[in-house]
């Protein structure tokens, strides 16, 4: 059992696992959204080695095992090769035997317990994954999200985000939010949240303007460094924060052997 006293984070969404690196792509790929393809094996590979140096890692946009992605559970993959001990995978929404839209955590760490919730949203297939570490009173809080399109779900989600973290010292949410840096400062659920100095675009992963992914933290937690990660292989860059825990604040992890 080791303690630590620093996380790396990583929020990716990594497309079910294609390779996008034009507008173009979606249109000429897009029948890879539905069918197998040889080279997503090998770009899920890519994308494990880009997770493989991060302690708590969010992704959205896997398949849980479907036609589309040859019945591999993308989020058991990924921690399977990238060195993870503990993973957990939500399914979204269910399209038969063709696609199971899903979303997931890794982790280095042990988690006392982790929960499933479906966000408030007009069309259903929106989640959360609620992972706890540690004691509940001293423990840490890490919320897992990817939010719909239009902006009135999001506000709904958001505040109901907010509820779920509520007064928490040690909270982190991270994933796909689809709104800008500016629209979460605006909602009061978030208060006390914050990310780093600066708006980091991540979107589109070939010319990023858009900052659609975000990593944010109560204050307990000392951000040390924020970058998005140059690696094209999803339509999104993935986003990075490395932090450092407050005294007292433990994390445990399987030891080597």
């Amino acid at each position: 059992m080791t303690e630590r006293h620093h996380l790396k984070l990583l929020t990716y969404n990594i497309q079910v696992g294609i390779e996008t690196s034009h507008y173009g792509h979606y249109f000429t790929r897009a029948w890879r959204y539905a069918l197998p393809f040889r080279s997503r094996h090998e770009n899920l590979n890519r994308i494990a080695q880009i997770l493989r140096p991060y302690d708590l890692v969010a992704l959205q946009e896997t398949d849980a095992g479907s036609l589309r992605s040859n019945y591999v559970d993308q989020v058991a993959y990924l921690a399977d090769q990238a060195g993870f001990p503990y993973w957990h995978t939500r399914v979204n929404r269910r399209l038969g035997r063709w696609a199971r839209h899903s979303m997931g955590l890794l982790s280095r760490y042990r988690p006392t317990d982790v929960r499933e919730v479906s966000l408030p949203s007009r069309i259903p297939g929106r989640g959360a994954l609620i992972a706890r570490f540690g004691e509940e009173a001293d423990g840490l809080l890490v919320v897992v999200a990817h939010l719909s399109l239009d902006r009135r779900s999001q506000a709904n989600q958001l505040e109901f985000l907010g509820s779920l973290i509520g007064d928490k010292s040690h909270a982190i949410l991270m994933g796909d939010l689809n709104c800008s840096w500016d629209s979460l400062r605006s909602h009061a659920a978030l208060n006390g949240l914050r990310g780093g100095p600066h708006p980091l675009p991540s979107y589109p992963s070939w010319r990023p303007t858009r900052s659609l992914d975000h990593i944010l933290v109560t204050p307990g937690l000392d951000i040390q460094h924020t970058q998005v990660v140059s690696h094209v292989t999803s339509d999104h860059l993935p986003l990075a924060m490395h932090v450092t825990l407050p005294h007292g604040l433990r994390l445990t992890e399987e030891p080597l052997g």
